[in-house]
């Protein structure tokens, strides 16, 4: 494969709801590309997405998978990014690193919960918009409704750029507003039949038309002189006037499509190439020092890993899109994170599991590298005269849904450990936690779907009998009245021995406590605890029947036996102590 120029490279994310026609849009821009021969369908379990036996068994996507195609002379990116909810963790991390989000709509259902939140996500990153309006060829798509609920929803910065002369099983027909032209697609797909709009369609095209000029002028003033001047602009203009808008969120085009049958496909692809953002248009990236790093050949050499995965025969693999520079074989690079030096041993462009071997790439590009040491999803990789911060890593939600898991049989622990640390390396939105206070080991998740990923990749892929419950719940325990104790603590090293004695006195904490009146308060500690509520730490002591060096070991004792409560186990908490004899 040639090495692309960074103003030839671009990156998009499918994103959209579930069953928006995401993956099988992807198979038809690497069919329009020649990159495959002969276009998958989902349900035939031969995409070029849906590689992994989950997504074939579910028939739909889990993990995002980076493909890339050709147009124009043009290397598209693309990473076809899941659909449900709970699987954000993966469109957080794939609009972070790509250029525009095309942002897939089911014309039959219009805007949906899905598609809601991929919208919020592209709002967090800042990403350029899309909207496609997908299978247009279904007998209940509407292309007016759906496209109403996006304006709804979304803003008046919703801006048709085509829309659908015919829908329905014999949906072929488009009309695009930027070649002011017809076009006409044969079944499945390739380049349509290009001809002057028809008069029964001219007065609603050039309607259309006139609010596009006046989007895509709006956010530049040399643009805008010349709409004054000429009262419109040229299809070169427009084109500019797009990718302005979309850099800067001012302008969300309407693209019209049917991936299913291949309509739409090209033409999508030509507006990726012609008006979407190059890596270079975008605003430059944050470092962890504050400083601002733009995306150029002229930069140092730079990588951010966006992605890990764990592959047969390949092990970890490393997804990352290249920020300065040049990346090649045999470049050691340093990961400010750790200090260590890393070696970039093979690259690849990757089509799924098929991987192209590559042996440079510039600034722009996203591609995958293997056998790196140790690295993590979010760290930086920088030229070693040049490693001093690297770039700011992208936040994940927190979780929504935790479930306790053990194994059916105690002698797979290590192996279940084991397995769940490998998810979250994959995965940095699925935490893993043992819980100390519950005595149990916690899967924190998005959603139930996500667990029941995590269970599947255990027992079918791993052949590992798991037990997933609800945990236990976090009780918390506190006294209820004033009570007095003592406790003598014995050390016996041969002979007569030594002991210490300490005499207590303690109380419920609550606000505006009344202080007790037959003992003197010479100091008081108020402590915050790190699973909720106070210990207040009162030193009575008089004519030094116990030293104050030996007070921070009484505390320490009495923080340590609130761990464990005295009725469940549980934390204990809200307590005051006064320490007044010994």
């Amino acid at each position: 494969m040639k090495v692309y120029k960074t103003s030839e490279i671009r990156n998009a994310a499918l994103i959209g709801g579930a069953k928006s026609g995401k993956t099988t849009m992807a198979e038809a821009m690497l069919l329009e590309g020649k990159v495959i021969s002969r276009k998958g369908a989902i349900e035939d379990k031969n995409t070029v997405s849906d590689y992994k036996p989950i997504e074939q068994e579910r028939e739909h996507s889990v993990h995002s998978v980076l493909l890339h195609t050709f147009y124009d002379n043009k290397k598209i990116n693309l990473l076809d990014v899941p659909g449900f909810a709970d699987y954000v963790g993966e469109t957080i991390a794939t609009l972070n690193v790509t250029d525009t989000a095309l942002l897939l709509v089911n014309t039959q259902a219009g805007v949906e919960a899905t598609t809601e939140t991929a919208w919020r996500q592209t709002v967090a990153a800042n990403s350029p918009v899309v909207f496609v309006m997908n299978q247009l060829d279904h007998h209940a798509a509407n292309f007016d409704d759906a496209v109403n609920s996006v304006k709804d929803y979304f803003g008046d910065k919703v801006t048709i750029v085509q829309y659908p002369v015919n829908t329905g099983e014999n949906f072929d027909t488009i009309i695009d507003l930027v070649l002011m032209k017809q076009l006409k697609y044969k079944a499945g797909g390739g380049e349509p039949e290009i001809s002057d709009i028809p008069e029964a369609e001219m007065a609603k095209a050039e309607e259309l038309q006139l609010k596009l000029i006046e989007n895509a002028a709006e956010g530049d003033e040399a643009l805008m002189e010349k709409y004054f001047e000429n009262d419109t602009l040229t299809i070169d203009e427009m084109r500019e006037g797009l990718r302005l808008g979309l850099i800067t969120r001012a302008i969300f085009p309407v693209m019209v499509s049917s991936a299913k049958q291949g309509v739409g496909v090209s033409r999508l692809l030509d507006f990726i190439s012609k008006s979407c953002p190059a890596p270079d248009d975008m605003p430059s990236r944050k470092t962890t020092d504050g400083k601002e790093f733009h995306c150029s050949i002229d930069e140092p050499p730079a990588l951010f890993i966006f992605k890990t995965s764990i592959e047969q025969h390949l092990g970890e693999v490393s997804y990352f899109k290249v920020y300065g520079g040049e990346i090649s074989e045999g470049m050691d690079m340093i990961n400010p994170r750790t200090g260590n030096k890393e070696r970039i041993t093979q690259l690849f462009a990757l089509n799924g599991k098929s991987r192209d071997k590559i042996e440079k790439v510039e600034a722009g590009d996203i591609v995958s590298t293997i056998k790196l040491k140790d690295v993590q999803t979010g760290d930086t990789l920088l030229d070693p005269k040049n490693a001093d911060a690297g770039f700011e890593p992208f936040t994940l939600p927190n979780p929504l849904y935790t479930v306790a898991i053990k194994a059916v049989n105690s002698a797979d622990d290590e192996k279940l450990g084991t397995l769940l640390n490998e998810m979250h390396k994959t995965d940095p939105s699925l935490g893993i936690e043992f819980s100390r206070e519950l005595k149990q080991l916690l899967i924190k998740s998005q959603g139930e779907f996500h667990v029941n990923t995590v269970k599947w990749y255990l027992t079918k892929a791993n052949g590992l009998e798991v037990e997933i419950f609800v945990p236990k719940v976090p009780y918390r325990e506190t006294i209820t009245k004033i009570a007095d104790a003592s406790y003598r603590h014995k050390k016996q090293s041969g002979g007569s021995g030594q002991f210490g004695e300490v005499h207590m006195r303690i109380q419920p904490y609550v606000e505006g406590y009344k202080k007790p009146t037959d003992f003197p308060v010479r100091g008081t500690e108020e402590h915050d605890l790190p699973w909720g509520g106070k210990l207040i730490f009162n030193n009575c002591i008089v004519g030094g029947a116990i030293d104050a060096r030996f007070m921070p070991a009484i505390m320490k004792g009495i923080m340590e036996r609130m761990t464990e409560g005295p009725l469940t186990g549980s934390y204990a908490r809200d307590i005051i102590v006064y320490v007044y004899d010994g």
